[in-house]
């Protein structure tokens, strides 16, 4: 264990010990103390899940990143793991920014961008990112290699790099950012190591960013999926209305081939806060992806807490008919539950029934029948700080959290079809919310902060009456 690691670890123990945990997850992976954003090397290798996250281990601020480490074997479990990298050489001076694990023999492979400025850090003329290497042999202790991949001339951001194996081939794409146009950059290895510039796989038109982060470049059916997190996109009525988005093209491609888009950007996730998912394979095949479940430039209560920051529930991927992604929670997440608890209520009339007095770890599930119903806004409270709601007259799901003394106020939505039964399961923990709807249609997940006092869960129906086929809760363990 190198010394800034060791000095890391220690840190690690003595705030730990120290955290108010009032909003600290009761089951999403978030640091044991510190900063955590992006979910970095999600991987399967040597019998356990890895999941490694941008961190810093001395502050609940961004800082200096390290990649804390931590794994599991049915993606909902999660041991802390010793921080694998830290910021202790040339090539990676000023932090160990994203990147990604692949499993080379019986070799674990960290792909990842070092970052560092060479003079005042205050000029990005003097900012240099370039994609490095660390391996293992049992998971858990890392040498690094160096760089693989240098600065290209006259670029940067050039950082986040994804690999994946491809027949005889390895390949690398990273998001890069010339000007204000966002890009996404292809290489191609024999071995890891030496790498071959392969083109620009995409890049953003007018309007859809000036820098596009975290790329990640996959199969779907018989489509390949790119997915990105664009910075700069302008909002629009109910679009893009995150300061950061997290999305994906679909299109076709062959190795040596452009890329062909088959339609327009679109956000997989619609609530406050998702952004840097990365996608793995599991060992039977699913295409999995997880987020950081937070948002850049936003308030972060839990700071004050001395922690700052969560990872996703992992989200199995799916296409559409339409081509369009569908997320669901992994199948692993069942294995949280425990006592099922059906709500007797199968209708509201202009007004709010309390369901649960202490709502903190559950799983929700709520079947309207939207066709049955008149209400002008029917659904779920918690608190007073939060309203997952139909609104009728706009016909759209809508996402409300109301903290005004967290300085975080704002709807988000999607739009729903009332013609038909609405589906939803919501899963809730000390301060977040992710609902998914229609067994994967749309996804909103935000941060919520309710009072400790202030977690009864409610169903309502304004100027009207709504009705309920089923509903009910799992208490998460």
């Amino acid at each position: 264990m190198t010394n800034l690691i060791a000095d890391a670890e220690q840190e690690l123990k003595t705030k730990r010990e120290a955290l108010n945990l009032r909003w600290y997850p009761r089951y999403h992976l978030a640091a044991r103390a510190g900063w955590m954003n992006d979910p970095n090397g999600l991987v399967w290798f040597d019998g356990w899940y890895h999941a490694f996250y941008q961190h810093h281990p001395y502050s609940p601020e961004w800082g200096p990143m390290h990649w804390g480490h931590a794994r599991s074997q049915d993606l909902v479990h999660w041991e802390h793991l010793p921080v694998a990298i830290a910021p202790e050489g040339p090539e990676d001076k000023d932090g160990c920014f994203s990147g990604s694990a692949v499993v080379d023999g019986d070799t674990l492979v960290l792909i990842y961008t070092g970052h560092k400025f060479h003079g005042d850090t205050d000029n990005e003329d003097n900012l240099y990112q370039v994609q490095c290497m660390a391996t293992s042999r049992d998971g858990i202790h890392f040498e690094r290699q160096g760089i693989v991949v240098d600065t290209p001339p006259g670029i940067h951001h050039f950082r986040d790099p994804k690999v994946w194996r491809e027949g005889a081939n390895w390949y690398m794409v990273v998001g890069a950012r010339t000007g204000n146009t966002g890009q996404v950059r292809l290489y191609c290895s024999a071995d890891l190591r030496q790498w071959v510039y392969g083109g620009i796989l995409d890049e953003a038109e007018t309007g859809m960013g000036f820098m596009w982060e975290c790329p990640d470049f996959f199969n779907l059916g018989d489509k390949r999926v790119l997915m990105f997190s664009p910075q700069g996109m302008t909002a629009h009525r109910f679009k893009n209305r995150n300061l950061f988005q997290s999305g994906y093209l679909v299109g076709d491609w062959q190795p040596c081939q452009p890329f062909i888009r088959s339609g327009e950007f679109v956000e997989m996730d619609h609530g406050h806060d998702f952004y840097a998912p990365q996608s793995f394979l599991t060992p039977d095949g699913r295409r999995i992806v997880i987020g950081w479940l937070d948002m850049w430039e936003s308030p972060l209560p839990e700071q004050q807490d001395g922690w700052a920051g969560m990872l996703s529930l992992p989200r199995e991927l799916s296409l559409g008919v339409d081509n369009r992604l569908q997320m669901r929670p992994a199948k692993e997440v069942e294995s949280l539950r425990q006592a099922w608890f059906p709500w007797p209520v199968s209708s509201l009339n202009n007004q709010q029934i309390n369901v649960v007095e202490n709502a903190v770890a559950m799983e929700v599930v709520l079947n309207w029948k939207s066709a049955d119903s008149n209400a002008e806004q029917y659904g779920l409270s918690l608190g007073d700080g939060l309203r997952v709601y139909i609104d009728a007259q706009m016909q759209r799901l809508v996402l409300e959290r109301h903290y005004p003394h967290h300085g975080l106020c704002g709807t988000r939505s999607v739009p729903v079809t009332l013609d038909r039964d609405l589906h939803l399961r919501l899963f809730i923990d000390s301060s977040s919310i992710e609902v998914f709807v229609n067994d994967g249609e749309a996804c909103l997940s935000s941060r919520i902060y309710p009072d400790t006092e202030r977690r009864e869960l409610g169903l309502f129906a304004w100027s009207g009456y709504a009705s309920l086929s089923d509903g009910g809760a799992w208490q998460l363990k």
